[in-house]
């Protein structure tokens, strides 16, 4: 198997379960702690491309700083990116990396999935 990693918030109760998932499916994965390590401006964008997503799409619109900073305004796609990297808070999790795949914990499911 390839090299497998999670972007993880240790706080987070679905962050947890994924971890607790990838132990007990055998899976030995590098796990990023996000928001003491967050990722660069390249791994984001290179993140968002594998996910196929927009750069608001990965972003936890119901965080308190998502308003505070007016991101539901903004559209500059270098902006939002450059939010996250500042941000990290930003970024939703956890977010599970796979031969060239990716998946967004929420739900499980999908991790589920991409391990498959």
């Amino acid at each position: 198997m390839n090299k497998v990693i999670i972007y993880h918030n240790p706080r987070c109760s679905k962050s947890r379960n994924a971890v607790a998932l990838l132990e007990e499916q055998g899976v030995e994965a590098e796990v990023v702690k996000y928001l003491e390590t967050p990722p660069s401006r390249e791994e984001l964008k290179a993140i968002l491309d594998i996910l196929g997503l927009s750069a608001k799409g990965l972003m936890r619109s119901k965080e308190t700083l998502y308003k505070e900073l007016g991101i539901n305004e903004i559209n500059d796609e270098d902006m939002l990116i450059g939010l996250m990297v500042a941000n990290p808070k930003l970024i939703e999790r956890p977010i599970v990396i796979k031969d060239g795949k990716a998946a967004i914990g929420r739900p499980i499911e999908n991790i589920v999935a991409l391990l498959k």
